[in-house]
């Protein structure tokens, strides 16, 4: 599979993620990097060959606008949350690699349990591709604010599941097709 990357220059003093253990690191103004992944909320760059993670929030620091959110209807019932909570889940990348963690089969479970002021808990179990990898609490991160944003949503819980262990065979097609695999 061909990426493409386009240079980019760091415009003003930035925290970024350092993929794949979740360190911080700041790039300052001036830095020149690669833009590798521009997908969900946040951007992947590559700054003196360290792959780093952009929070979308910040994307001003490197010329770019922030990402588009999910676009939220109106006015939601109940029974439209459970669809609308899939569709967000889908907008979270793993910052390496171009495909969602829906897609990537990374999604164990989906839960709603009603609360007491009419408001949901979503409990979501969710693996990572390697039980190692140093950006699954930011990914388990990027859920909560995303899920939590949504109407009728109170509270969110997001449980790291390594068993069964994650494998190739929890991609969907369309994942597969994308990875060349």
């Amino acid at each position: 599979m061909k990426r493409h990357r386009e240079d980019v220059l760091v415009q003003h003093t930035v925290q970024v993620e350092c993929i794949p253990d979740g360190s911080l690191m700041e790039l300052r103004a001036g830095t020149l990097a690669q833009l590798t992944q521009a997908l969900g909320s946040s951007f992947t760059l590559v700054v003196h060959g360290q792959l780093v993670r952009l929070k979308g929030a910040d994307a001003a620091a490197i010329g770019k606008t922030p990402p588009a959110s999910v676009v939220l209807p109106d006015k939601i019932e109940l029974k439209d949350l459970k669809d609308l909570l899939w569709q967000t889940l889908a907008t979270c990348y793993d910052p390496e690699i171009p495909v969602n963690i829906v897609e990537l089969g990374l999604i164990y479970g989906c839960e709603l349990e009603a609360m007491d002021d009419g408001k949901m808990h979503v409990l979501i179990d969710m693996s990572l591709t390697a039980p190692g990898c140093g950006m699954g609490e930011s990914i388990a991160e990027e859920v909560c604010d995303k899920v939590l944003a949504l109407p009728l949503v109170g509270e969110i819980t997001v449980n790291l599941v390594f068993d069964p262990p994650w494998d190739r065979s929890r991609m969907s097609e369309a994942a597969q097709l994308t990875l060349g695999l």
